[in-house]
Protein backbone atom coordinates (compact mmCIF):
# COMPACT_ATOMS: atom_id res chain seq x y z
CA UNK A 1 0.00 0.00 0.00
CA UNK A 2 2.82 2.41 0.80
CA UNK A 3 4.39 1.82 -2.59
CA UNK A 4 1.13 2.53 -4.37
CA UNK A 5 0.57 5.67 -2.35
CA UNK A 6 4.05 6.91 -3.07
CA UNK A 7 3.65 6.26 -6.76
CA UNK A 8 0.41 8.14 -6.76
CA UNK A 9 1.90 11.08 -4.98
CA UNK A 10 4.71 11.41 -7.42
CA UNK A 11 2.43 11.12 -10.38
CA UNK A 12 0.91 14.44 -9.84
CA UNK A 13 4.33 15.91 -9.57
CA UNK A 14 4.43 15.92 -13.31
CA UNK A 15 1.89 18.60 -13.52
CA UNK A 16 2.98 20.36 -10.40
CA UNK A 17 6.12 21.29 -12.22
CA UNK A 18 4.08 23.39 -14.52
CA UNK A 19 3.50 25.95 -11.85
CA UNK A 20 6.17 28.55 -12.46
CA UNK A 21 7.32 31.12 -10.01
CA UNK A 22 7.13 34.04 -12.36
CA UNK A 23 3.44 33.56 -13.10
CA UNK A 24 2.29 33.90 -9.53
CA UNK A 25 3.17 36.69 -7.15
CA UNK A 26 0.56 36.27 -4.45
CA UNK A 27 -0.30 33.48 -2.07
CA UNK A 28 -3.88 33.44 -3.26
CA UNK A 29 -3.60 33.49 -7.05
CA UNK A 30 -3.77 29.68 -7.15
CA UNK A 31 -6.55 29.38 -4.63
CA UNK A 32 -8.79 26.46 -5.50
CA UNK A 33 -6.24 24.85 -7.85
CA UNK A 34 -4.35 21.74 -6.82
CA UNK A 35 -0.62 21.31 -7.43
CA UNK A 36 -1.23 19.71 -10.80
CA UNK A 37 -3.47 22.46 -12.13
CA UNK A 38 -1.19 25.14 -10.73
CA UNK A 39 1.76 23.57 -12.49
CA UNK A 40 -0.05 23.11 -15.78
CA UNK A 41 -0.93 26.79 -15.84
CA UNK A 42 2.73 27.79 -15.65
CA UNK A 43 4.00 26.20 -18.88
CA UNK A 44 7.69 25.96 -17.97
CA UNK A 45 7.74 22.39 -16.70
CA UNK A 46 7.15 20.44 -19.90
CA UNK A 47 10.20 18.19 -19.44
CA UNK A 48 9.18 17.34 -15.91
CA UNK A 49 5.67 16.53 -17.08
CA UNK A 50 7.06 14.29 -19.84
CA UNK A 51 9.31 12.53 -17.35
CA UNK A 52 6.44 11.85 -15.00
CA UNK A 53 4.41 10.44 -17.83
CA UNK A 54 7.24 8.13 -18.88
CA UNK A 55 7.64 6.99 -15.28
CA UNK A 56 3.90 6.30 -14.93
CA UNK A 57 3.79 8.79 -12.09
CA UNK A 58 1.43 11.36 -13.58
CA UNK A 59 -1.88 11.82 -11.88
CA UNK A 60 -1.16 11.72 -8.16
CA UNK A 61 -0.68 15.17 -6.73
CA UNK A 62 -4.33 15.90 -7.33
CA UNK A 63 -4.97 13.98 -4.14
CA UNK A 64 -5.76 15.44 -0.75
CA UNK A 65 -2.09 15.75 0.25
CA UNK A 66 -0.65 18.01 1.34
CA UNK A 67 2.53 17.72 -0.74
CA UNK A 68 5.63 19.85 -1.18
CA UNK A 69 7.33 19.81 -4.58
CA UNK A 70 10.79 21.08 -5.49
CA UNK A 71 10.06 21.58 -9.18
CA UNK A 72 12.90 21.85 -11.72
CA UNK A 73 12.13 24.03 -14.72
CA UNK A 74 12.70 23.02 -18.34
CA UNK A 75 15.93 25.04 -18.18
CA UNK A 76 16.99 22.96 -15.18
CA UNK A 77 16.59 19.73 -17.15
CA UNK A 78 18.47 21.31 -20.08
CA UNK A 79 21.50 21.73 -17.81
CA UNK A 80 21.89 17.96 -17.47
CA UNK A 81 24.61 16.31 -19.61
CA UNK A 82 23.59 15.85 -23.23
CA UNK A 83 21.45 12.77 -23.76
CA UNK A 84 20.63 12.30 -20.06
CA UNK A 85 16.94 13.15 -20.35
CA UNK A 86 16.49 11.02 -23.47
CA UNK A 87 18.16 8.08 -21.74
CA UNK A 88 16.03 8.42 -18.61
CA UNK A 89 12.85 8.48 -20.67
CA UNK A 90 13.56 5.01 -22.09
CA UNK A 91 11.34 2.21 -20.69
CA UNK A 92 14.31 0.23 -19.39
CA UNK A 93 15.28 3.16 -17.15
CA UNK A 94 11.83 3.59 -15.65
CA UNK A 95 12.80 2.67 -12.09
CA UNK A 96 15.75 5.07 -12.11
CA UNK A 97 13.55 7.86 -13.43
CA UNK A 98 10.96 7.17 -10.74
CA UNK A 99 13.64 7.41 -8.07
CA UNK A 100 14.81 10.80 -9.38
CA UNK A 101 11.31 12.20 -9.57
CA UNK A 102 10.39 10.99 -6.09
CA UNK A 103 13.48 12.77 -4.80
CA UNK A 104 11.77 16.08 -5.65
CA UNK A 105 8.63 15.44 -3.57
CA UNK A 106 8.07 15.65 0.17
CA UNK A 107 4.88 14.70 1.94
CA UNK A 108 3.36 17.56 3.91
CA UNK A 109 2.94 21.29 3.38
CA UNK A 110 6.41 22.66 4.07
CA UNK A 111 6.93 26.39 3.58
CA UNK A 112 10.36 27.90 2.98
CA UNK A 113 10.81 29.21 6.52
CA UNK A 114 9.87 25.83 7.95
CA UNK A 115 12.23 24.05 5.57
CA UNK A 116 15.13 26.34 6.48
CA UNK A 117 14.47 25.78 10.16
CA UNK A 118 14.42 22.00 9.69
CA UNK A 119 17.49 22.10 7.40
CA UNK A 120 16.41 18.88 5.69
CA UNK A 121 13.30 17.07 4.51
CA UNK A 122 12.74 13.38 3.79
CA UNK A 123 11.60 12.82 0.21
CA UNK A 124 9.27 10.15 -1.12
CA UNK A 125 12.35 8.49 -2.60
CA UNK A 126 13.43 7.78 0.96
CA UNK A 127 16.53 9.94 1.21
CA UNK A 128 16.47 13.51 2.60
CA UNK A 129 17.31 16.74 0.80
CA UNK A 130 19.34 19.44 2.53
CA UNK A 131 18.03 23.02 2.68
CA UNK A 132 20.47 25.81 3.55
CA UNK A 133 21.70 29.35 2.83
CA UNK A 134 24.79 29.58 0.65
CA UNK A 135 26.24 32.94 -0.34
CA UNK A 136 23.01 34.61 0.59
CA UNK A 137 20.85 32.26 -1.48
CA UNK A 138 18.69 29.30 -0.55
CA UNK A 139 19.92 25.95 -1.86
CA UNK A 140 18.27 22.56 -2.00
CA UNK A 141 21.06 20.01 -2.38
CA UNK A 142 23.01 22.65 -4.30
CA UNK A 143 20.14 23.66 -6.58
CA UNK A 144 19.23 27.35 -6.28
CA UNK A 145 15.74 28.27 -5.19
CA UNK A 146 14.14 30.39 -7.92
CA UNK A 147 10.77 30.94 -6.30
CA UNK A 148 9.20 29.74 -3.07
CA UNK A 149 5.85 29.17 -1.41
CA UNK A 150 3.66 28.93 -4.51
CA UNK A 151 0.52 27.77 -2.81
CA UNK A 152 -1.96 25.26 -4.17
CA UNK A 153 -5.07 23.78 -2.61
CA UNK A 154 -3.23 20.60 -1.67
CA UNK A 155 0.31 21.77 -1.03
CA UNK A 156 3.10 24.07 -2.04
CA UNK A 157 5.63 24.37 -4.87
CA UNK A 158 9.20 25.60 -4.62
CA UNK A 159 10.85 26.16 -8.01
CA UNK A 160 14.53 25.20 -8.38
CA UNK A 161 17.05 25.83 -11.16
CA UNK A 162 18.62 22.35 -11.27
CA UNK A 163 17.54 18.74 -11.19
CA UNK A 164 18.61 17.17 -7.89
CA UNK A 165 19.81 13.59 -8.03
CA UNK A 166 19.37 11.08 -5.22
CA UNK A 167 22.44 9.41 -3.76
CA UNK A 168 23.38 6.04 -5.17
CA UNK A 169 21.60 3.19 -3.36
CA UNK A 170 23.53 1.86 -0.41
CA UNK A 171 25.13 -1.51 -0.96
CA UNK A 172 23.21 -3.11 1.90
CA UNK A 173 21.85 -6.65 1.86
CA UNK A 174 18.35 -5.62 0.76
CA UNK A 175 19.59 -3.50 -2.15
CA UNK A 176 22.07 -6.11 -3.32
CA UNK A 177 19.29 -8.73 -3.29
CA UNK A 178 16.97 -6.38 -5.15
CA UNK A 179 19.56 -5.66 -7.85
CA UNK A 180 20.10 -9.39 -8.37
CA UNK A 181 16.49 -9.75 -9.49
CA UNK A 182 15.99 -13.32 -8.30
CA UNK A 183 15.00 -12.72 -4.67
CA UNK A 184 11.65 -11.00 -5.18
CA UNK A 185 9.72 -13.51 -3.08
CA UNK A 186 12.27 -13.31 -0.28
CA UNK A 187 12.11 -9.51 -0.21
CA UNK A 188 8.30 -9.56 -0.27
CA UNK A 189 8.34 -11.99 2.65
CA UNK A 190 10.83 -9.83 4.56
CA UNK A 191 8.57 -6.83 4.07
CA UNK A 192 5.44 -8.75 5.11
CA UNK A 193 7.22 -9.91 8.26
CA UNK A 194 8.29 -6.36 9.14
CA UNK A 195 11.98 -7.25 8.88
CA UNK A 196 13.06 -4.83 6.12
CA UNK A 197 15.01 -2.62 8.53
CA UNK A 198 17.02 -5.64 9.65
CA UNK A 199 18.49 -6.08 6.16
CA UNK A 200 19.15 -2.36 5.69
CA UNK A 201 20.55 -1.64 9.15
CA UNK A 202 24.14 -1.19 10.26
CA UNK A 203 24.48 -4.51 12.10
CA UNK A 204 26.51 -7.06 10.16
CA UNK A 205 24.53 -10.12 9.12
CA UNK A 206 24.96 -13.25 7.06
CA UNK A 207 21.94 -14.23 4.99
CA UNK A 208 21.34 -17.61 3.39
CA UNK A 209 19.04 -16.34 0.66
CA UNK A 210 16.58 -18.68 -1.09
CA UNK A 211 15.91 -17.78 -4.71
CA UNK A 212 12.47 -17.24 -6.20
CA UNK A 213 12.74 -20.77 -7.61
CA UNK A 214 13.37 -22.09 -4.10
CA UNK A 215 10.17 -20.51 -2.80
CA UNK A 216 8.28 -21.77 -5.85
CA UNK A 217 9.32 -25.32 -4.98
CA UNK A 218 7.40 -25.15 -1.70
CA UNK A 219 4.00 -26.89 -1.61
CA UNK A 220 1.33 -25.01 -3.54
CA UNK A 221 -0.22 -22.18 -1.54
CA UNK A 222 2.51 -22.13 1.13
CA UNK A 223 3.96 -18.73 0.22
CA UNK A 224 0.54 -17.13 -0.14
CA UNK A 225 -0.46 -18.47 3.25
CA UNK A 226 2.72 -17.26 4.95
CA UNK A 227 2.27 -13.74 3.58
CA UNK A 228 -1.07 -13.36 5.35
CA UNK A 229 -1.01 -11.04 8.41
CA UNK A 230 -2.22 -13.78 10.74
CA UNK A 231 0.84 -15.90 9.87
CA UNK A 232 3.37 -13.12 10.45
CA UNK A 233 5.04 -14.79 13.44
CA UNK A 234 5.41 -18.07 11.55
CA UNK A 235 6.94 -16.17 8.62
CA UNK A 236 9.36 -14.41 10.96
CA UNK A 237 10.43 -17.76 12.36
CA UNK A 238 11.22 -19.06 8.89
CA UNK A 239 13.05 -15.94 7.71
CA UNK A 240 15.18 -15.53 10.83
CA UNK A 241 16.29 -19.15 10.40
CA UNK A 242 18.08 -17.90 7.27
CA UNK A 243 20.08 -15.20 9.09
CA UNK A 244 23.19 -15.37 11.27
CA UNK A 245 24.64 -12.46 13.22
CA UNK A 246 27.97 -11.15 11.90
CA UNK A 247 29.82 -11.65 8.63
CA UNK A 248 30.36 -15.38 8.14
CA UNK A 249 32.26 -16.41 5.03
CA UNK A 250 31.71 -19.76 3.38
CA UNK A 251 35.10 -20.95 4.63
CA UNK A 252 34.37 -19.86 8.19
CA UNK A 253 30.98 -21.57 8.11
CA UNK A 254 32.51 -24.82 6.90
CA UNK A 255 35.27 -24.69 9.51
CA UNK A 256 32.78 -23.97 12.29
CA UNK A 257 30.41 -26.70 10.99
CA UNK A 258 27.47 -24.95 12.62
CA UNK A 259 26.07 -21.55 13.57
CA UNK A 260 23.15 -20.21 15.56
CA UNK A 261 20.50 -18.47 13.44
CA UNK A 262 18.62 -15.40 14.66
CA UNK A 263 15.62 -17.68 15.19
CA UNK A 264 17.63 -19.53 17.83
CA UNK A 265 17.86 -22.74 15.81
CA UNK A 266 21.06 -24.39 14.67
CA UNK A 267 22.38 -24.28 11.12
CA UNK A 268 24.66 -27.14 10.12
CA UNK A 269 27.21 -26.80 7.33
CA UNK A 270 28.73 -29.71 5.46
CA UNK A 271 30.04 -30.93 2.15
CA UNK A 272 28.02 -33.92 0.98
CA UNK A 273 29.20 -35.63 -2.21
CA UNK A 274 31.13 -32.51 -3.09
CA UNK A 275 28.13 -30.22 -2.52
CA UNK A 276 28.32 -27.46 0.09
CA UNK A 277 25.04 -27.32 1.97
CA UNK A 278 23.33 -25.79 4.97
CA UNK A 279 20.69 -27.93 6.69
CA UNK A 280 20.43 -29.94 3.47
CA UNK A 281 19.95 -26.95 1.16
CA UNK A 282 22.58 -26.52 -1.51
CA UNK A 283 24.63 -23.32 -1.29
CA UNK A 284 24.86 -22.37 -4.96
CA UNK A 285 26.69 -19.02 -4.64
CA UNK A 286 28.86 -17.90 -1.75
CA UNK A 287 30.33 -14.74 -0.27
CA UNK A 288 28.37 -11.96 -1.98
CA UNK A 289 29.73 -8.98 -0.08
CA UNK A 290 27.49 -6.17 1.16
CA UNK A 291 28.13 -3.08 3.28
CA UNK A 292 26.36 -4.69 6.21
CA UNK A 293 27.17 -8.34 5.74
CA UNK A 294 27.32 -11.19 3.27
CA UNK A 295 24.87 -13.23 1.22
CA UNK A 296 25.08 -16.93 0.41
CA UNK A 297 22.51 -18.11 -2.15
CA UNK A 298 20.68 -21.38 -1.45
CA UNK A 299 18.40 -23.51 -3.62
CA UNK A 300 15.82 -24.44 -0.94
CA UNK A 301 13.86 -22.67 1.77
CA UNK A 302 14.94 -23.71 5.25
CA UNK A 303 12.06 -24.63 7.56
CA UNK A 304 12.12 -24.49 11.36
CA UNK A 305 12.05 -27.79 13.20
CA UNK A 306 9.40 -26.64 15.62
CA UNK A 307 7.19 -29.19 17.34
CA UNK A 308 4.07 -27.54 15.98
CA UNK A 309 5.29 -27.67 12.40
CA UNK A 310 6.55 -31.21 12.74
CA UNK A 311 3.25 -32.35 14.21
CA UNK A 312 1.28 -30.60 11.48
CA UNK A 313 3.32 -32.29 8.77
CA UNK A 314 3.34 -35.71 10.40
CA UNK A 315 -0.46 -35.79 10.81
CA UNK A 316 -1.15 -34.69 7.24
CA UNK A 317 -0.28 -37.43 4.70
CA UNK A 318 -0.25 -35.04 1.73
CA UNK A 319 2.14 -32.69 3.47
CA UNK A 320 4.32 -35.61 4.53
CA UNK A 321 4.65 -36.62 0.89
CA UNK A 322 5.31 -33.06 -0.30
CA UNK A 323 7.94 -32.57 2.41
CA UNK A 324 9.66 -35.82 1.45
CA UNK A 325 9.75 -34.92 -2.24
CA UNK A 326 10.95 -31.38 -1.52
CA UNK A 327 13.77 -32.80 0.57
CA UNK A 328 14.58 -35.73 -1.67
CA UNK A 329 14.68 -34.07 -5.09
CA UNK A 330 17.71 -31.82 -4.37
CA UNK A 331 19.52 -34.76 -2.81
CA UNK A 332 18.82 -36.95 -5.86
CA UNK A 333 19.85 -34.18 -8.25
CA UNK A 334 23.12 -33.80 -6.36
CA UNK A 335 23.88 -37.45 -7.08
CA UNK A 336 23.12 -39.04 -3.72
CA UNK A 337 20.43 -41.46 -4.93
CA UNK A 338 20.77 -43.73 -1.91
CA UNK A 339 20.08 -40.94 0.56
CA UNK A 340 17.13 -39.78 -1.53
CA UNK A 341 15.72 -43.30 -1.52
CA UNK A 342 16.11 -43.44 2.27
CA UNK A 343 14.13 -40.19 2.63
CA UNK A 344 11.31 -41.54 0.45
CA UNK A 345 11.30 -44.93 2.16
CA UNK A 346 11.12 -43.41 5.65
CA UNK A 347 8.06 -41.40 4.62
CA UNK A 348 6.35 -44.38 3.00
CA UNK A 349 6.94 -46.52 6.08
CA UNK A 350 5.42 -43.75 8.23
CA UNK A 351 2.40 -43.63 5.93
CA UNK A 352 1.86 -47.37 6.25
CA UNK A 353 1.46 -46.81 10.00
CA UNK A 354 -0.66 -43.64 9.78
CA UNK A 355 -4.27 -43.73 10.90
CA UNK A 356 -4.91 -40.88 8.45
CA UNK A 357 -4.30 -43.21 5.50
CA UNK A 358 -6.88 -45.77 4.33
CA UNK A 359 -6.27 -49.45 4.95
CA UNK A 360 -6.12 -50.19 1.22
CA UNK A 361 -3.59 -47.43 0.63
CA UNK A 362 -1.41 -48.62 3.52
CA UNK A 363 -1.26 -52.08 1.95
CA UNK A 364 -0.32 -50.65 -1.46
CA UNK A 365 2.44 -48.54 0.06
CA UNK A 366 3.76 -51.48 2.05
CA UNK A 367 4.09 -53.41 -1.23
CA UNK A 368 6.02 -50.48 -2.77
CA UNK A 369 8.44 -50.47 0.16
CA UNK A 370 8.89 -54.24 -0.09
CA UNK A 371 9.57 -54.02 -3.84
CA UNK A 372 12.11 -51.24 -3.32
CA UNK A 373 13.99 -53.16 -0.65
CA UNK A 374 14.50 -56.04 -3.05
CA UNK A 375 16.55 -53.92 -5.48
CA UNK A 376 20.26 -53.27 -4.96
CA UNK A 377 20.40 -50.21 -7.25
CA UNK A 378 19.93 -46.98 -5.34
CA UNK A 379 18.71 -45.15 -8.43
CA UNK A 380 16.04 -47.75 -9.15
CA UNK A 381 15.06 -47.88 -5.50
CA UNK A 382 14.62 -44.10 -5.41
CA UNK A 383 12.40 -44.14 -8.50
CA UNK A 384 10.26 -47.02 -7.25
CA UNK A 385 9.67 -45.22 -3.97
CA UNK A 386 9.03 -41.91 -5.70
CA UNK A 387 6.37 -43.51 -7.90
CA UNK A 388 4.77 -44.83 -4.74
CA UNK A 389 4.70 -41.34 -3.23
CA UNK A 390 3.26 -39.85 -6.41
CA UNK A 391 0.57 -42.54 -6.55
CA UNK A 392 -0.41 -41.91 -2.94
CA UNK A 393 -0.50 -38.15 -3.39
CA UNK A 394 -2.60 -38.44 -6.54
CA UNK A 395 -5.08 -40.73 -4.79
CA UNK A 396 -5.36 -38.41 -1.78
CA UNK A 397 -5.84 -35.36 -3.97
CA UNK A 398 -8.61 -36.98 -6.03
CA UNK A 399 -10.53 -38.12 -2.95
Amino acid sequence: MKILATTALIGSLALTSTATAGNCHTNHCNEGKDIVDTAVAAGSFKTLAAALGAADLAGALKGKGPFTVFAPTDAAFAKLPKGTVETLLKPENKSKLQSILKYHVVQGNIGLSQALAARNAKTLQGEPVQIAFNNGKVNINGAKLVSADIKASNGVIHVIDSVILPPEPKNNIANVAKKAGKFNTLLAAVDAAGLSKVLTGNDNLTVFAPTDAAFKALPKGTVESLLKPENRNKLKGILTLHVVSGKVSAGSALNAKSAKALSGEKLNFAIDNGVFNVNGAKIVVTDIKCDNGVIHVIDSVLLPKTKAMTQQVMTNPSRMIEAAIDKGVPVFNHGNHGKCADIYQQTLVSLTKSSHVSCAMRKDLAMVVDRAQKTSCDTTRAWVLRKGLDHARSAMTSN
